[in-house]
């Protein structure tokens, strides 16, 4: 049985996500910052038939977290065939990037860039010993510069710090999948679009099942398929 790890999927697109991949067959790791409710969903996953998930306490802004969540899950398996670095945080209002409060952007990259950073190079280690290794680094349409210089959306206006701690997600994608392009490894930035969750305080305009599909087409590539790149569903994003 395939294993996949996700960060933040106790709630939103992140439980969406491991009910999905656990109906697929995949072991699922629970990834959650409090364990109450990683618990709970691992409780309601249980309730819907699926005993194939499991919680992984991890705080992705807690670097001691993130080894004893490593060390848990290599006494668990052998190998991890999916990381999905799903774990974020809006950051809240007030984002315009010339008053935006540095603590609020320092706080935003911590969970949305350096969590997810310092997450894989901690795991890639698991990953290397899968046969067809996947990441999944959730980003969002509001990562994509290009979008930002030709859109009239007024949400790309008022998320500067969440949009920049994107696209610097977006760009440890590019580098990671150079470094191990020739490998098995197939790793893309995925937005799962304006999803109902309480990070936009359901304001989205999609289901969470409809947020996850992008996340699961991606984490199940088969070894044809792309890497380095940033996609939405069938569509290729420009950075």
């Amino acid at each position: 049985m395939k294993t996949v790890l996700i960060t933040g999927a106790n709630k939103g697109i992140g439980f969406e996500t491991a009910k999905q991949m656990a109906q697929l067959g995949y072991f699922v790791y629970i990834g959650s910052r409090v364990k109450t409710r990683g618990l709970d969903a691992v409780k309601k996953l249980n309730e819907q038939g699926l005993s194939n998930v499991e919680l992984i306490e991890i705080d992705v802004t807690n670097f001691d977290s993130i080894k004893r969540a490593r060390h848990e899950l290599e006494n668990r398996i052998e190998a991890l065939d999916v990381l999905i670095n799903n774990a974020g945080i809006s950051g809240g209002p007030s984002q315009n990037i010339s008053t935006v409060n540095i603590e609020n952007l320092r706080e935003v990259f911590e969970t949305n860039f350096f969590g997810a950073v310092q997450t894989t190079q901690q795991f890639i280690d698991l990953l290397n010993k899968s046969n067809e290794p996947r990441i999944v680094n959730v980003s969002s349409g509001l990562g994509s510069l290009t979008l930002h210089n030709s859109t009239q959306n007024p949400n790309y206006k008022i998320y500067d710090a969440y949009s920049c701690s994107k696209t610097a997600l977006n760009a440890f994608t590019v580098m990671l999948a150079n470094e191990f392009r020739g490998t098995n490894f197939k790793i893309n930035s995925v937005s799962p679009g304006y999803t109902a969750t309480d990070l936009n305080q359901y304001k989205g305009t999609q289901t969470v099942e409809q947020g996850a599909k992008p996340i699961i087409k991606y984490a199940t590539l088969g070894n044809d398929g792309a890497t380095g790149k940033f996609f939405y569903e069938e569509e290729e994003i420009q950075w």
